[in-house]
């Protein structure tokens, strides 16, 4: 099948399933959007157009199927600074910095980066997450009246218990419902979404960002652009890899990440902020039917339709109807299972979790705390790896030669241990060093080696290094400098 019909298949393949989840997720998005547009400090409008636009981009350009784009917690969060400090305008130019970024990542086939950020980095990124999400909640939990109270607890009430007589309708749709015709009726004193700014009246329109084109506007914009592009790729390539689990089909990683950049240049066009995949939203999505590319556009044109339909009725919705879909966004957020399993994952795997909660909590910076994550898997996989290596000797009877035996590799975390462990001032005649069942990495495996070799020759003893496979072969002759006259290498 080429891939043309791929991607013609993922259109048409699943019609009426398509259809009905894009539905779905449309009802879904829509207090989502707004509550990461509160989080973001922008109008609600803003990350109302952003899920249209992303969506409906994404569906055409994306690498995953069925997978669902939008404004999402992960770059709100990222945004709360920028929006603060310098105004809307620049988020907007942030956010086709960004898309630039991601494009950028596509064409450089960096997807397959997503292999080095291992299982624990991944649910410290979820697990802060959600812990960031809960904190942007707490200014709608202090100071407000008392009757907010009662409405988030009555809104959570609804969320986990509707489920239990019917999945037929969003429960965080029914909440807000519920909870909008219950401050209605009682003429309760609280804030509603009117209040946090204006909500969308017409489509959107096509615009550039107001921002003076200086190098001074490059300066500011670049490390939140940088950011809002990491949190996005990593969120939505790991989405996509659970969606690829859910239906057993691959997708092209390189080509999401490219997708996601021009979806989100094309949202900041259209006056939205910048998202990225939606792990909740794609879940459910799958989980109503969905396995093309359809739902996606379905989610995002539905959502447009609702938004123009609508308008009046959202802006009456009460903010602790949205603060009760966030906690609950919150809470199914974060990996509960995660805390039990402290005490039976390996050490390590346990550090690397809350070393990247607590980066990302500490800093506010996703991108961050993933990479102290991965560095930190990669200090602990070289310590594990360098462990594995071991230096055997014995001396011939005579003692007049000591064979040194190395097996496991060798490279800059073992190759101080190699070194130390041959005594270059024993009063031998010759050394062998037989590393038949050893593997050479790095130049630092060949230092080492060439430290060795000399000191031990610089003393007066014969040297021979016997078994080097080709490739650490290929690395000792290209970078070593112990094989002149005085020691010899065979390989065999």
């Amino acid at each position: 099948m080429t891939s043309f019909q791929t991607y013609a298949r993922a259109w048409v393949s699943n019609l009426r399933g398509d259809t009905l989840s894009g539905l779905v997720v449309a009802l879904a998005l829509i207090p989502e959007a707004i509550g990461f547009s509160v989080i973001a400090g922008v109008d609600p409008k803003v990350g109302l157009y952003a899920s249209v636009v992303i969506a409906i981009v994404i569906a055409f350009a994306g690498g995953r199927p069925a997978m669902i784009s939008a404004a999402t917690a992960a770059t709100a969060v990222v945004m709360v600074d920028l929006v603060r400090d310098h105004g809307v305008q620049y988020l907007f130019a942030a956010t086709i910095l960004m898309g630039l970024i991601q494009i950028l990542a596509g064409l450089l086939k960096l997807g397959r980066l997503m292999r080095f950020v291992s299982q624990s980095v991944m649910t410290g990124f979820v697990n802060a997450l959600a812990i960031l999400i809960f904190l942007a909640q707490l200014p709608e939990l202090i100071g407000v009246p008392t009757a907010t109270y009662g409405l988030i607890a009555l809104g959570l009430a609804i969320i986990y218990g509707l489920p239990r007589l019917t999945r037929a309708v969003p429960s965080p749709l029914v909440a807000i419902a519920v909870l909008t015709a219950v401050t209605a009726a009682f003429h309760l004193d609280v804030r509603t979404v009117a209040h946090l700014g204006a909500l969308p009246s017409t489509l959107p329109s096509l615009s550039l960002p107001q921002v003076p084109l200086t190098f001074e506007t490059l300066h500011i914009l670049l490390p939140y652009a940088a950011t809002l592009a990491a949190v996005g790729l990593l969120e939505s390539l790991l989405t996509a890899q659970i969606v690829d689990d859910m239906t057993d089909t691959g997708s092209s990683k390189n080509r999401e990440c490219a997708g996601q950049g021009v979806a989100n240049i094309a949202s900041a066009l259209f006056g939205g902020m910048g998202g990225c995949a939606m792990i909740g939203q794609s879940v459910i999505n799958v989980s109503s039917g969905a396995r093309g590319r359809l739902s996606t556009l379905v989610a995002g044109s539905f959502l447009l339709v609702l938004l123009v339909a609508l308008q009046d009725l959202l802006a009456v919705v009460p903010v602790a109807a949205l603060t009760a879909v966030m906690i609950m966004v919150s809470l199914n957020t974060f990996s509960w299972r995660s805390l039990a399993a402290l005490r039976t994952n390996p050490l390590p795997s346990s550090a690397v979790m809350l070393a990247t909660v607590a980066m990302v909590v500490a800093t506010r910076d996703l991108a961050l705390g993933v990479l102290v994550g991965v560095l930190l898997s990669g200090v602990f996989f070289a310590g594990k790896v360098s462990r594995l290596n071991r230096v055997t000797s014995d001396l011939s009877p005579d003692g007049r030669v000591r064979t040194y035996r190395v097996t496991g590799q060798v490279f800059f975390a073992s190759a101080r241990t190699f070194a130390d462990a041959v005594d270059v001032l024993e009063p031998v005649e010759r050394l062998v060093i037989d590393v038949h069942a050893a593997h050479f990495w790095d130049i630092s495996a060949v230092a080492a080696l060439d430290s060795v070799v000399l000191k031990a020759r610089a003393r007066g003893h014969e040297v021979e290094v016997v078994g080097l496979n080709a490739a650490s072969a290929t690395l000792v002759e290209r970078h070593g400098t112990h094989d002149k006259p005085g020691a010899s290498l065979a390989v065999h």
